[in-house]
């Protein structure tokens, strides 16, 4: 046999061997189960999932942030002495934060659509929309002419693109739940389950949308409106035992991919984490060094040639100096600036220094506990369930049944609307032999509480409810105001004067970072942190959104070195 034919011979084997192995690869496809070689997707029926989807699809107003390791906490200045957030290693998973902080526009939408949707003007509904308006009595002060902003920050257009203020920690909550829901009920209208037209002109509060709902009781969406629901352009149609032509797979379930994650308050090392902006300090798999700023160097002014001396950020310079002298300005506001006033920083985040100081979803504690746990570092978990009739369907509120909260300040606010499932304490039953968690309501865990360790003292026996000497030493024994209603309707504010108290901690405080365009440079470093109560609002804190990534840490479609 001459070389040539040997040559052809060696390279039909090897196109053979070729298909061969193609052929094999295929026999597995994306449609096929690999675990029982049945048909995925069936146009007969059988088990549907989304087998083509890529990756989440970065959802409005958000950018993507890398996770990974960083040191959280203070390792340079700290003249405060404070002892409070001492650095630990941490690691933070992937996720998606608010290129900006939420805006006026952004929460006036918010509030358009509960006006339409529950009138303040029905009695019932009053209080929803009352609830989740911004307080605009924050700008007030008793030595200083501010009526202007009182009137005319929230609402008008040159203050349109400037952050909201005067929203308390529960007033953003509500906002994150609301966003959430916008933002899916459009992903599934342009995915073909629900009438793009009709969520705009028939919803109505006994009509209307809940992500979780749709999930867990897609009929009940709407009320059962089918004019909102389209049913057959996503279903199938197969033949039931009696013969009937019965339509299916009518409703977006997770397994279709089109629902998105929530929109939450970023926990505060999520937050800290993203301000830094470490990826200009990396060096291979090290971080050279520590930003004290969310921008490169240790001054707050540029250094840039285009933009030398030009401040970095919003904030307070010195004593009666908002913003520089009149002509030459060094940071273009005396209040909040509008959004995007200043560079980004290297995730592409704006205003995370000083403009105004933003929530977190933390409840305030000086002790960060990386002893327990250093992933995903969050203090503040109430575990609920879905609420369940009697004959095991889902709970969801109706327009008779909304469920509203008194706030220590006498404030009330709306927690589920129409549409909602109710949420319930979890039990014993979803905790009994469970090693990872064994109540509903972790806030206080291994904080010096009288549950979790030994209380705050010169001794180190446990404290017991009747021992009252020993409550007094708590280290967040704060005090606790009460809002009571009588006969008539009237609430009746006490407040809490006992002189036993010990702290101003508690349960009811949050974080909040970033300092604001009343604080000095000092509040600017990503590490500081301080705490106000979750039911009050102030003219320098607002917030911005986050949301969890699903799926792979990286975007990137190269392989990374290991």
């Amino acid at each position: 046999m001459d070389m040539k034919n040997v040559v052809t011979i060696k390279g039909v084997l090897v196109i053979t061997l070729a298909l061969a192995a193609i052929s094999c690869k295929n026999s597995g496809s994306k449609n096929s189960s690999r675990a029982t070689g049945w048909e995925i997707n069936s146009k007969e029926g059988g088990f549907q999932y989304n087998t083509q989807y890529k990756e989440q699809e970065t959802a409005p107003g958000l950018v993507f942030i890398e996770g990974g390791t960083f040191t959280k906490g203070k390792v340079q200045d700290d003249v405060m002495h404070d002892w409070n957030n001492t650095p630990t290693q941490q690691h933070v998973q992937s996720f998606y934060m608010d290129e900006t902080e939420v805006t006026n526009i952004m929460y006036l939408e918010y509030l358009d659509y509960l006006k339409r949707l529950y009138p303040p003007s029905q009695e019932n509904f009053r209080a929803i929309y009352n609830g989740a308006l911004p307080d605009t009595l924050v700008w007030r002060n008793r030595l200083g002419y501010n009526e202007v902003m009182t009137d005319n920050y929230l609402r008008h257009p040159a203050y349109a693109e400037y952050p909201v203020v005067g929203v308390s920690w529960i007033q953003a909550v509500e906002f994150a739940k609301w966003r959430t829901d916008r933002v899916n009920e459009h992903n599934l209208a342009d995915a073909g389950y629900l009438d793009k037209n009709a969520i705009l002109t028939d919803v109505s509060a006994d009509s209307n949308f809940s992500t979780e709902a749709y999930i867990n009781a897609p009929s009940q969406t709407y009320a059962g409106n089918e004019e909102i629901k389209i049913t057959s352009k996503k279903g199938t149609t197969k033949t039931d035992p009696e013969g009937n032509e019965v339509e299916t797979n009518i409703y977006a379930t997770r397994e279709t991919g089109i629902i998105s994650p929530s929109y939450r308050l970023p926990t505060e090392t999520e937050w800290e984490y993203a301000a830094l902006g470490l990826s200009e300090l990396r060096e291979y798999n090290v971080y050279r060094g520590r930003k004290k700023y969310p921008w490169d160097g240790q001054y707050t002014r540029s250094g840039k040639r285009r933009t030398l001396g030009d401040q970095m950020a919003n904030f307070k310079q010195g004593k009666g100096d908002y913003g520089g002298i009149a002509g030459w300005s060094d940071d273009n506001a005396d209040i909040t600036a509008e959004v995007k006033s200043y560079e980004p920083n290297d995730f592409g985040l704006y205003d995370m220094a000083g403009n105004v100081a933003e929530w977190v979803a933390d409840v305030y504690r000086p002790i960060v506990d990386d002893d327990f746990n250093d992933f995903n570092y969050y203090r503040g978990n109430v575990y609920t369930k879905n609420a369940i009739n009697e004959d095991g369907t889902v709970k969801i509120v109706t327009t008779n049944d909304i469920v509203y909260d008194t706030l220590s300040n006498g404030k009330i606010v709306a927690r589920n609307l129409p549409g909602d499932i109710l949420q319930v304490p979890i039990t014993e039953e979803e905790t009994y032999l469970r090693t990872n968690f064994d109540s509903s309501d972790n806030r206080d865990f291994r904080d010096g509480d009288k549950r979790s360790s030994r209380y705050f003292g010169q001794t180190f026996n446990d404290v017991t409810e009747s021992d009252e000497d020993a409550q007094t030493k708590k280290m967040y024994h704060a005090p606790k105001h009460t809002v009571t209603t009588d006969s008539a309707g009237n609430l009746i504010r006490e407040y809490d004067k006992s002189n036993s108290k010990t702290s101003l901690i508690s349960d009811e405080v949050r974080v909040y970072k970033g300092g604001s365009w009343r604080d000095r440079e000092y509040w600017l470093d990503p590490s500081q942190r301080r705490y106000f109560p979750q039911d009050m609002a102030t003219d320098y804190i607002g917030f911005r959104c986050a949301m969890s990534r699903v799926g792979s840490k990286t975007k990137s479609k190269i392989k990374t070195k290991h």
